[in-house]
C-alpha cells in the first residue's frame, strides 16, 4: 500500500505535488490503474487510482472517502526540549508518530541549549513517519515556544510534567487513565530547574516519574509517550 500525504485535496481528482510525482513514477513505478491511498492528515482515508503517470504531474481520482480512519483513542500533546543534535530530536518525532501523538511543542527552557529549530525541516520527519506507519491523522507541529508560555495554556486535561525527582508513586503510569487528554512538558538535557518545577506546580502540573534510570531528553519523551499509548491499549 502506498500512501500520499495530500493536506490541500479537494474534490475527488488531485494532483501530486513534483517532488511526489517523482518519487511515484521513478521510485514506486506507479502507472496508469495502480492503487494508492491519499490522506489529508486530519483523518480522511480515501484509496484513489493513477489516472495519469508522470515523473512531474502525476494524477489521482479518489475512489472512495472514508472520514475519522482509525482516530486516536486519546489526546496526547508532548512539550519537548529540543536537544542540540537535532538528530535525536528527529528521532523522537519519527517514532512518536508511529506510536501516536498528536501535538508536539518544541520547548526553550531555562537549560535548553537548542534555542530554535527548523520546522519546514521537522514537519518532513513527521509526515514521512505518518506515511510509513499508514496513518490518516498528521501530528501538528507547534512553533518553539517557552516554558512561561506552556505552564499558562489552557489545558482542560492532565498536565504533567516530567521530574527525576518525583516520587516512584507518581510514575506516570499509575497517574494517566485510559481516555485521558494528556499535556507533558519533557526538559532538556540539564532538567528542569527547581524554580521551573515550582512554577509548573504553582499552575497545576502535576511532577511524575518517567523512569527509574536518568534517561536523555529523546528517551525520556519516547517513554512517555509509549507509556501513554499503553495505558490507552490495554
Amino acid at each position: 500500500m502506498h500512501l500520499f500525504y495530500t493536506p490541500d485535496i479537494q474534490g475527488e481528482h488531485y494532483q501530486l505535488s513534483e517532488e511526489e510525482s517523482k518519487h511515484a513514477f521513478r521510485v514506486l513505478r506507479l502507472s496508469e490503474g495502480n492503487q494508492v491511498v491519499l490522506t489529508d492528515g486530519r483523518g480522511r482515508w480515501m484509496p484513489s487510482a493513477i489516472t495519469h503517470a508522470h515523473h512531474k504531474r502525476c494524477l489521482v481520482k479518489v475512489t472512495e472517502t472514508i472520514e475519522n480512519y482509525r482516530p486516536h483513542p486519546y489526546q496526547l500533546h508532548m512539550v519537548v526540549a529540543p536537544t542540540k543534535n537535532i538528530n535525536r530530536f528527529e528521532w523522537f518525532l519519527e517514532k512518536a508518530t508511529e506510536i501516536g501523538i498528536n501535538v508536539i511543542t518544541p520547548l526553550l527552557s531555562e537549560h535548553s541549549e537548542r534555542k530554535e529549530v527548523k520546522q519546514k525541516r521537522l514537519n518532513k520527519v513527521i509526515t514521512a513517519a505518518m506515511k510509513q506507519s499508514l496513518k490518516a491523522w498528521h501530528p501538528l507541529l507547534n512553533e518553539m515556544s517557552s516554558f512561561q508560555q506552556m505552564i499558562n495554556t489552557e489545558f482542560q486535561g492532565k498536565k504533567l510534567i516530567a521530574w527525576c525527582e518525583a516520587k516512584q508513586s507518581d510514575r506516570i503510569e499509575t497517574v494517566v487513565d485510559k481516555g485521558d487528554e494528556v499535556l507533558i512538558l519533557i526538559g532538556p538535557e540539564g532538567g528542569f530547574s527547581p524554580d521551573e518545577i515550582t512554577q509548573a506546580k504553582e499552575k497545576g502540573f502535576r511532577p511524575v516519574s518517567i523512569s527509574q534510570s536518568r534517561l536523555r531528553t529523546e528517551t525520556a519523551a519516547l517513554v512517555a509517550c509509549s507509556h501513554i499509548a499503553f495505558i490507552n491499549q490495554s
